[in-house]
């Protein structure tokens, strides 16, 4: 389980060295950003306003990238409300549904949610 979202790119940069046949991977290459991107979104957005990642998996092969992130909240994800006052926040949400071709979010049995995404690589 990645404590931070510097481990979960960490983690997901590998994933798609491996799955791409490409090491080292450039983050100026824009599939290779985006990934990362969405990959910090999703695991910030759970320790910030989730209490945490209860779960955190990562699958790449050559058509995409499929991210799951669990939490133990079962707010779901929401878009910020323009108030004209610039207060920092509320925009990752949106720009994963950009970066992301799907995006389910499922409120869990035992409580949380699942949020999973695809991004095609």
């Amino acid at each position: 389980m990645p404590v931070d979202a510097a481990e979960a790119r960490r983690r997901v940069k590998t994933l798609l060295g491996a799955a791409l046949g490409r090491a080292p991977l450039s983050t100026r290459d824009p599939v290779v950003a985006d990934a990362l991107l969405v990959t910090s979104e999703l695991v910030t957005n759970a320790l910030r306003h989730a209490g945490g990642v209860t779960a955190f998996e990562a699958m790449a092969d050559r058509v995409g990238l499929r991210l799951v992130v669990e939490d133990a909240s079962t707010g779901l994800p929401s878009t910020k409300e323009p108030s004209g006052d610039f207060t920092p926040g509320g925009y990752g949400w949106p720009m994963i549904c950009r970066l992301a071709t799907s995006v389910t979010v499922s409120l869990l049995p035992a409580g949380g949610k699942r949020i999973q995404v695809f991004l095609p690589l």
